[in-house]
């Protein structure tokens, strides 16, 4: 079958991290043998490219067009102007998709279904996309496009519009697909198709003392990754630190909260304690994963968080927020701790339990090979034939 992946968090050469589970699952997908896709991937543009205006020029030197991993990706602009770019992104969103595509099509490029990620603006303009065409239409749901986005009056409208035109919905975790429908999704569209982790990658140091020792670290080391905004929690990770006497934050993420999270680790007494890593490559994420004593993952929003299954298969549990996805993937005590409320304090004890009695680094990865990306191959499979089989009328091969 050969799909056509559109959605703007994809990773690209100028950064590399950015929606990289998107590119981790369609690449295990095409690794099956029994499907193929060009993946439009567009990237927002703004003309101004001044400090004040530096997400845009970061964007701005992603490629026109790449080849990663062996798929065709091309990164079409649209026009993102700050603070008004929500408003106006479908339909900017929809004449860059559209100009891809013929260009695409002046090359011979036919595709049979849409994989779509991510639901406002990505999954509204391929909801549009499908029904120009004459196309189905799956449309995978991430976690804040579900809880957070739908708050707001025009994007709610569109997701719902975009909900009823689909032809299939996955979700990432069976907390998201409960969200999706108690905000309107028809109950037999949605499929859960959890992400899933290389464990080829992300697998226990062979050294882990001299993991430790590369990163000068000494007594217990805590890490968190992910984008330094006020969704990800870290400002109450870095505020627990005072009630854990020697213990060694590392930070890896970039992000406009970077600047209030120093000050914070100032103000508290433990700047000599946190370590804002920035955005590390991910291939160097292993490294990190298998040093550290514990993963914090303070997020109160997330669909399903990847940093869980990658900190597990290097053999390092995991304190997570009551986020969706949570409690499915810290399901044993060899896992980690999942929290009820996500505050310094909760943090706190959790992180001192785990400390105190750490599970065996072999049981935390031998929980995390339960999670590996071949289940969900198979169910995208299954369900990309059982929706253009409902289009043809017949069957697919």
């Amino acid at each position: 079958m050969r799909l056509l992946t559109f959605s703007t968090l994809y990773p690209n050469a100028a950064q590399p991290a950015h929606g990289v589970f998107v590119e981790n699952r369609l690449r295990h997908l095409v690794a099956s043998g029994e499907a193929s896709s060009t993946v439009i991937a567009p990237v927002p543009w703004f003309p101004l490219r001044s400090e004040r205006f530096g997400t845009w020029a970061r964007y701005a030197r992603a490629p026109r067009e790449e080849t990663r991993h062996g798929l065709h990706v091309l990164h079409p602009r649209f026009f993102a102007p700050p603070r008004i770019g929500m408003w106006t992104a479908p339909w900017m969103l929809q004449r860059a998709a559209e100009a891809a595509l013929r260009r695409l099509t002046a090359q011979g490029f036919a595709f049979d279904a849409i994989d779509a990620h991510y639901l406002y603006p990505d999954g509204v303009v391929a909801a549009w996309l499908g029904r120009r065409l004459g196309k189905p239409v799956v449309i995978t749901a991430r976690g804040s496009d579900t809880s957070l986005l739908p708050q707001f009056a025009l994007p709610r409208r569109l997701i719902l519009q975009a909900l009823d035109e689909a032809d299939a919905l996955i979700a990432v975790s069976s907390g998201l697909r409960d969200g999706l429908v108690a905000l309107g999704a028809p109950p037999e569209k949605v499929s859960v198709l959890r992400n899933g982790v290389d464990l080829s990658v992300f697998r226990p140091p062979l050294d882990r003392a001299r993991a430790r020792a590369a990163l000068g670290i000494e007594g217990p080391m805590l890490l968190s990754v992910g984008l330094l905004i006020e969704r990800k929690g870290h400002h109450h990770t870095i505020s627990a630190l005072p009630r854990l006497p020697g213990c060694t934050l590392l930070i890896a993420g970039e992000g406009p909260d970077r600047e209030a999270l120093a000050a914070l680790a100032a103000r508290l007494g433990v700047a000599d304690r946190v370590r804002l890593l920035g955005a590390r490559p991910h291939g160097e994420l292993p490294a990190l994963y298998g040093a550290a004593d514990a993963l914090v993952l303070a997020s109160t929003r997330e669909g399903w968080a990847n940093v869980m299954l990658e900190s597990m298969a290097c053999g390092t549990p995991v304190v997570a927020g009551p986020a969706w996805g949570s409690r499915e993937a810290i399901c044993a005590p060899e896992a980690g701790i999942v929290l009820d409320d996500v505050s310094a304090d909760a943090i706190a004890q959790a992180v001192a339990a785990v400390l105190a009695a750490p599970p065996a680094r072999d049981a935390t990865r031998a929980h995390a090979e339960r999670f590996g990306w071949e289940e969900t191959t198979a169910g995208q499979l299954a369900l990309f034939r059982r929706v253009l089989a409902a289009r043809s009328g017949g069957g697919v091969t």
